[in-house]
């Protein structure tokens, strides 16, 4: 009698077993898509991982579709994958996606292949400057800064590149006009604390902490410029990228007013190729599920619908328009896809 306990709960065992490793392969043939992110200690990869985490919990059991995080050195070579098809998906800087579009930058031919899914969250430019360097108090003023040091990013970086587009809508040549100094935004922000430069341009979502201890330690002696709409509009240079970004007051030490600034997105992109309803079921679940995005990484902290197509540099996929769509919203011309 024993035995047959035994054996029955043997026999019960295996085919809960074979049960579940059937689920398992079930669900390894169904459509895993690759996301492409970045390196794994900035915030592609982590933020990747938090979409791609979300997918396998809430879609791949039902829609039989996930996707998986793969990190990579980062725009540049995520454009090239979506190419090349090695990726479906990718999270990408603004600028690089208006590259891709227009086959200008780094890139030198049209990437017809690439959509966007979504805004993801915002570089904000922010430019300092030494107070005693300020007139007006805008972008305007770096213009009275030639041959002067300043710190615009690190060499071959997204930072030293954006600076590069922004500043020459203003008529500025960063390598010409400026003795530069290459650095991350911690030493920048000291060189500007010590004197070896005069101005800088630190992108990132606010508050940023190189900027937060500047201003903590040195009250009064730094002002970050604001962008007039007329300069917004030369520094964007017809790319449709840059939005209107406001840093409210008290985000930093001794900020006592707004900030009008601008800010580009960086966005989930996707291959053109890539199914319809898969997409559409991506958005949806993206947006219904924040605050599950929200508690695996803090920069998805800024998604919201309303902000979803804010300075999206290529036309959305038509799976991500139907989710918008549904929600009410209205598709600007230049996101349509053909």
């Amino acid at each position: 009698m024993k035995i047959s306990k035994l054996l029955s709960k043997v026999l019960t065992f295996l085919v809960a077993i074979f049960l579940v490793s059937s689920q398992i392969q079930a669900w390894a043939a169904d459509k895993d898509y690759v996301l492409n992110t970045a390196s794994t200690g900035g915030t592609y990869h982590p933020v990747g991982t938090a979409i791609a985490t979300l997918t396998k919990v809430k879609l791949l059991p039902k829609q039989k579709f996930s996707l998986t995080a793969v990190n990579s050195a980062g725009s540049g070579a995520n454009v090239q994958a979506l190419g090349a098809k090695t990726a479906d998906f990718a999270i990408l800087q603004g600028l690089y996606g208006s590259y891709a579009a227009t086959g200008t930058g780094p890139i030198s031919e049209p990437q017809k292949n690439l959509r966007s899914v979504t805004m993801l969250w915002q570089n904000v430019e922010q430019f300092l400057v030494a107070n005693e360097k300020v007139k007006s108090g805008t972008v305007s003023d770096l213009m009275g800064l030639k041959g002067q040091a300043a710190g615009m990013g690190k060499q071959n970086s997204g930072t030293l590149g954006s600076n590069k587009v922004l500043l020459s809508g203003l008529g500025l040549d960063i390598n010409g006009d400026f003795d530069l100094v290459y650095a991350g935004y911690g030493p920048t922000a000291d060189a500007l604390a010590n004197g070896q430069i005069v101005a800088a341009g630190i992108p990132s979502g606010p508050p940023t902490g190189a900027i937060t201890k500047l201003m903590a330690a040195n009250t009064g002696e730094f002002t970050i410029l604001d962008v007039t709409s007329t300069e917004a509009k030369k520094m964007d240079g017809g790319r449709l990228l840059w939005t209107p970004y406001v840093i409210k007051a008290g985000t930093y030490p001794g900020q006592d007013k707004d900030i009008n600034t601008i800010a580009q997105p960086n966005f989930l992109g996707v291959n053109a190729s890539v199914d319809d309803n898969h997409v559409y079921l991506l958005t949806k679940t993206m947006y219904e599920n924040l605050p599950f995005l929200q508690a695996i990484h803090p920069a998805t902290k800024v998604m919201a619908i309303e902000n979803a197509m804010a300075g999206l540099p290529v036309p959305l996929h038509p799976g991500a328009a139907k989710y918008y769509k549904e929600m009410g919203m209205t598709i600007p011309s230049h996101l349509v896809s053909n």
